[in-house]
């Protein structure tokens, strides 16, 4: 048995919820075995919450819309108009103590970029950096949402695609390794979007932290 969190979409200042699902875990790491692992936990989450859609974004998903929308696909802008992949432009804005940014790695492939060996050997970071943008550590998801939201909002037949769920997973994430995860990003721009929200939260960063973050410690 493994488990994994399941973000659902809420229509309220939380912008989504987190389940922590445990379900049959499937051993390996074929396509085959991880797909297994996704049917499993989709199955779990759905004995509790029948009638919701769920997507898994992945690069091992069934479904089209979820590998494009992974962070490794998903694609982004600079202000010169070059793209990047999300993932790419998460490493690239990464500031450390003892270096970066290291932004040659905005137009190298996602798997490249996460794998970049100044990446461990840099310190800790200490903040990040977008297009000229610089983003505090703190909330500690806030720069990555920020960049995967605007991303999503940018790729407009992925974000109608998107709007069809209620929930999102990632089998890749485990919450006690990483931090961030892109299922979460994609239920905040769902919830963001059916509240009428997402034109103010990407106005700016600022007005982005105040909206998703702020306002929900308030309730």
């Amino acid at each position: 048995m493994a488990n994994r969190p399941v973000f659902t979409v809420s229509l309220d200042n939380k912008f989504c919820t987190r389940e922590d699902t445990e379900f049959e875990f499937f051993s390996g790491f074929s396509d085959k075995q991880k797909k297994k692992c996704i049917c499993s936990l989709h199955n779990e989450f759905l004995k509790k919450n029948n009638g919701k859609r769920v997507l898994e974004i992945s690069s091992k998903s069934e479904e089209i819309a979820g590998v494009n929308l992974s962070a490794f696909n998903l694609m982004t802008k600079t202000s010169d108009g070059r793209e990047c992949s999300v993932e790419s432009a998460f490493q690239a804005g990464k500031v450390f103590e003892n270096g970066g940014p290291y932004t040659d790695l905005l137009y190298v492939p996602s798997k490249a970029a996460k794998k970049d060996e100044r990446l461990k050997n840099s310190g800790r970071i200490i903040s990040f950096v977008f297009d000229g943008m610089e983003f505090e550590t703190k909330p500690e998801t806030y720069f990555y949402n920020w960049l995967y939201i605007n991303a999503l909002n940018l790729q407009k037949d992925l974000a109608v695609q998107v709007l069809g769920y209620d929930a999102f997973t990632d089998i890749e994430f485990n919450p006690k390794k990483s931090i961030n995860c892109q299922a979460e990003a994609a239920a905040i721009f769902v919830s963001l979007t059916r509240q009428g929200l997402l034109e103010a939260a990407l106005k700016d960063k600022e007005k982005f932290k105040e909206i998703v973050y702020l306002k929900s410690r308030e309730g």
